[in-house]
């Protein structure tokens, strides 16, 4: 067998073996997911103005607009605020289970219909960040986000733990429950013709294709069919890390390739203009102050360029990819401060978590560990009494001997 033959062959296994990325997928998930979750919390006293039927962007201007570009919103469904308090309490809802891991692959999907439905029904709200997590929450519906760092993984791990003391484990009746509530609820929305021919098609071959898996991990879990599912999953999420990662190389280059030909980028001043403009100014002393010194802007300003442009080709130097990664994930924390845009730069970060190195993510999650066995601990202490019914406790039985005595 010649060497192409077999470095193809050893290519070929190891993205079928197991679906790699597994901490960076799921850094990705909690992080994509608690950006939106904090978003639709932060905007929760004014969603009716951003998504509701009676705001600025009217529902038949958003109807009108659908109508054209074909996007993706069951909040056209119904104009009634009922339709659209479900709506957005199912966006909030998912969006928190996801974060937590509960049954991945169901809550993805339900994460991507309700980061679709909202966005795409007011295509004029957001900062940037919202086209971020609208491509990631489709992406994440292929990927196995669940493996770690989630319910799904514990309840497995218990599973395990069960069968390896010859016990059976106990039956998840969640699962089932929620495919059927899902089928029905596809049924539904087929039937009264809601659903465009595409997505009709895609909700379906999700829904059968997580049915088909029940079946087969409950009838024959060791089985060939098995093994087969499991080949074509990693194949699916091994893909969609890969599209991950390059639309986040996208992201950067366009960006600096774009910065490179403005001529303020060129001239070095790019960066003083918007610490001057009030709807990027919450904290005008620090504006003003980052901006009182003209050799840290024209720092900033050649330094943003040559990071975006640079970043793509420093994924071939893992080192140097690091450092780059530390300096743009500061540089969005900053940027979430200085210019007022958490979001976005959460959604930045969330994205630039992908390329994080496994061992620093098994150690954050040590951590994190360490860190919730350590509250648990504080919180037991906390429930123990006090000094007073330690010492009554303590004297009882003397009392108690002194009674019996007499």
């Amino acid at each position: 067998m010649s060497r192409f033959a077999l470095s193809l062959s050893r290519g070929i296994g190891r993205v079928t073996e197991a679906a790699l990325g597994s901490y960076q997928t799921a850094i990705v998930r909690i992080g994509f997911a608690a950006t939106w979750l904090l978003f639709l919390l932060r905007e929760f006293p004014h969603r009716q103005e951003m998504y509701g039927p009676d705001g600025p962007w009217s529902w038949n201007l958003a109807r009108q607009l659908i109508a054209n570009n074909h996007a993706f919103t069951i909040l056209m469904w119904s104009d009634s605020q009922a339709w659209f308090e479900t709506v957005y309490a199912l966006a909030v809802l998912s969006s928190a289970l996801l974060l937590l891991g509960w049954h991945t692959r169901a809550m993805s999907v339900l994460f991507m219909v309700g980061v679709l439905s909202l966005q795409n029904r007011s295509v004029f709200m957001g900062d940037g960040g919202d086209n971020v997590i609208h491509l990631m929450a489709i992406y994440l519906v292929f990927t196995r986000c669940g493996q770690v760092w989630s319910l799904d993984e514990r309840r497995a791990r218990r599973a395990r733990a069960a069968q390896a003391l010859g016990e059976l484990p106990r039956p998840d009746r969640a699962g089932p429950a929620l495919w059927a509530v899902l089928g029905l609820s596809l049924a539904l929305a087929t039937g009264a013709g809601w659903l465009d021919t595409g997505w009709l098609v895609v909700f379906w071959a999700l829904w059968a294709v997580q049915g088909l898996w029940w079946c087969v991990e409950r009838r024959a879990p060791h089985s060939e069919p098995r093994m087969l599912l499991d080949i074509v999953a990693n194949l699916v999420h091994n893909a969609a890390l890969l599209v991950i990662m390059a639309e986040a190389c996208l992201i950067y280059s366009t960006a600096g390739w774009y910065k490179i030909q403005g001529s303020r980028w060129q001239d070095g001043t790019a960066v003083h203009y918007p610490l001057h403009l009030d709807y990027f100014s919450p904290w005008p002393a620090l504006s003003d102050l980052l901006s009182s010194s003209s050799v840290l802007v024209l720092l900033v300003t050649y330094g943003t360029v040559a990071a975006q442009v640079a970043f793509p080709f420093t994924l071939l130097n893992r080192r140097v990819k690091n450092v780059l990664l530390a300096f743009m994930m500061t540089e969005h924390a900053v940027i979430a401060v200085v210019l007022g845009l958490p979001f976005f730069s959460l959604a930045m970060i969330a994205a630039d978590a992908v390329f994080l190195p496994t061992p620093f993510l098994r150690r954050l999650g040590a951590w994190a560990a360490r860190g919730r066995r350590r509250l648990a601990q504080h919180r037991v202490r906390s429930s123990l009494p006090g000094p007073r019914l330690r010492q009554h406790a303590d004297e009882a039985p003397e009392h108690t001997h002194a009674g019996t005595t007499a």
